[in-house]
């Protein structure tokens, strides 16, 4: 944190106010320059197409639009522009949750049947509000339900039928067994509050965050309401930008139909610093660190952790949430010890939003970051899309060590999923198998070439790639649920390794990861626990003698010998990258 400004009597030190107020103002005007300077470079390379708004000790510095709204009438992003948020509406909606609770019309441990007696006989009595919030329910995700953007989103539902549609499947875990993002778990929390309060969803945010925070440009956005300085979604194929799939609204519902600009969010966040919504005690539930998901802690509504200060080892506590929606991604990350926040909101549908807060945050912190490449991901698609699938090929070989460029895992991942989802099968299976190759000890990267196969009938190397990323990873259970699909047995495939108490005992000790950032191994029985700071235990369990997983996310973990068989390092390996934590 910065410094407070001490204060001073005008009479003994006028000159002094006089220089720190220049220099206060000479260091604001740097920072915006940074700001301009690494915004504009993202927009040169058609990665960020939107508003943004930073805010520095609950101050806003900067805001600003780039880009297009509408780039059919050359119409200008600007900070009152609307966009759609995605899954930033699950913060509200988890806010009118507590507000319910705080009102003693809710119980957090009651399960789902107390409000919603005619839900699922079958799963209604076994999942409670809290595990809602927290995507720890086990209910399925309905937008991964097949052909659910061709056919299912641009159909109008009431939010019953919406329920309807996921009340009576299958569980995918036991409730409060683990963290499984699922959009359902908020559209029933939608059903939740209309049902306790008599009033439509809309309605309630209207009347209990919206009016009261006048928040005036903000609302349930509906397609066929006339809504000035709505932006238009876009998404890029090649270089081209096109009009986004239609979807209907009434999809999303509580968990993804608002809309905002960058300058009300700014409302939103400084309304969170006091109790105009909530009082402290049911705020604080909100921000508690109640399960690990996406490699933050996962709260109500909201993603607790930290973010990197630009490029440097340190790092800053953060309370976070992204967005996605056809057209439209979106990302609010606030730092509350410094009450700084920065707003992303993007109308092109893919742009790295995560970098960008990353970068931003070492501008305000008078640190070092770095200003954005182009991705090879992104240029290999422009190839494979404006020529064929022979150019991006030649293009990504040519390329893929050039050190102009940025390279990640998961950005190649999610062009394999755009071409996939426009019908180029061939194209992502390409472009999965490059990834593949790239990073062979990431089990995701096999489960997505594996789909890819799958689609075209390539069953038996869908099969082998299932069970490499099985192997890799064995609490993969889409790996598991897609060989079952392909007629495999699974029974018995995920076999725990026997390790000796002796060797096991070997591992306990704590493992730097970075300056400050320690991975605690310890040993209760036979049950080996990983602990990171500032985080809770969790269970790791043997593929081998040195080579553990977790259950609770997507990460593993291999203990290091040297040449004279002492444990001296492990190497955490999670969303594509390798961390080596020496023992301390």
């Amino acid at each position: 944190m910065k410094a407070q400004k001490r204060s001073f009597r005008r009479t003994a030190f006028v000159a002094v106010i006089a220089f720190v107020a220049t220099f206060a103002t000479s260091f604001a005007q740097t920072k915006t320059a940074q700001l301009d300077e690494l915004l504009n470079k993202y927009t040169e390379y058609g990665q960020f197409n939107g508003s943004v708004l930073v805010a520095d000790n609950g101050k806003v510095i900067y805001k600003k639009g780039f880009g297009m709204a509408n780039m059919e009438w050359d119409i200008p992003n600007a900070p009152d522009t609307k966009h759609r948020l995605g899954s930033i509406t699950k913060q509200f909606t988890a806010m009118l949750i507590m507000q319910l609770v705080a009102e003693g019309k809710l119980d957090l441990q009651a399960t789902v049947s107390k409000y919603l007696p005619d839900y699922s006989k079958v799963n209604g009595d076994k999942i409670t509000i809290h595990q809602l919030l927290t995507h720890t329910s086990g209910t399925p995700n309905y937008t991964s339900f097949p052909k659910f953007f061709e056919e299912m989103s641009r159909n109008s539902f009431t939010p019953t039928e919406m329920v309807e549609t996921f009340a009576d499947s299958t569980l995918t875990f036991k409730p409060g067994a683990q963290f499984a993002y699922s959009n359902s778990g908020y559209i029933l929390l939608g059903a939740i509050i209309e049902k306790v309060t008599g009033k439509s969803y809309e309605t309630v945010l209207q009347e209990k965050i919206f009016d009261p925070l006048k928040m005036k440009d903000s609302g349930y956005d509906h397609h066929n309401t006339i809504l000035k300085k709505r932006a238009t979604g876009y998404e890029m194929k090649g270089s081209t930008p096109e009009n986004s799939p239609y979807i209907d609204m009434s999809t999303p519902y509580a968990a993804g139909s608002l809309y905002s600009t960058v300058e009300d969010l700014y409302l939103w966040d400084q309304a969170l610093y006091t109790q105009k919504l909530l009082p402290k005690k049911y705020m604080d539930m909100m921000y508690e660190k109640y399960i690990p998901g996406f490699g933050q802690y996962y709260g109500y509504g909201w993603m607790i952790g930290t973010m990197p200060i630009g490029n440097t080892k340190d790092s800053t506590q953060i309370i976070v949430h992204g967005g996605g929606i056809n057209g439209f991604n979106t990302l609010i990350t606030r730092m509350p010890q410094e009450k700084s926040t920065v707003i992303l909101l993007n109308n092109t549908g893919r742009a790295p939003l995560e970098d960008i807060s990353i970068a931003i945050d070492g501008i305000l912190h008078g640190a070092t970051y770095d200003l954005p490449k182009q991705s090879v991901a992104n240029l290999v698609y422009k190839e494979i899309i404006d020529k064929d699938l022979k150019a991006g090929l030649a293009f990504y070989e040519k390329n893929k060590a050039s050190k102009e460029y940025s390279y990640s895992e998961s950005e190649m991942n999610t062009m394999g999923y755009t071409l996939l989802q426009a019908g180029k099968k061939q194209e992502a299976e390409a472009v999965f198998k490059m990834n593949v190759e790239a990073f062979p000890k990431s089990f995701n990267v096999y489960d997505s070439y594996a789909e890819a196969l799958m689609e075209q009938g390539k069953n038996e190397l869908a099969i082998t790639n299932y069970k490499k990323s099985i192997e890799l990873n064995p609490a993969n259970q889409n790996g598991m649920d897609m060989l079952k699909k392909l007629g495999v047995e699974t029974e018995g495939m995920i076999k725990d390794a026997t390790v000796p108490d002796a060797v096991l005992a070997s591992y306990v000790g704590k493992y730097e990861l970075k300056p400050g950032f320690v991975l605690t191994i310890t040993k209760e029985g036979n049950q080996m626990k990983a602990q990171a700071t500032g985080q809770p235990a969790a269970e790791i369990f043997p593929k081998s003698e040195t080579e553990f997983y977790l259950k609770v996310v997507s990460a593993q973990i291999t203990f290091n010998k040297n040449s004279a068989g002492f444990v001296e390092s492990l190497t955490l390996f999670q969303g594509g990258q390798e961390i080596v934590g020496k023992k301390i």
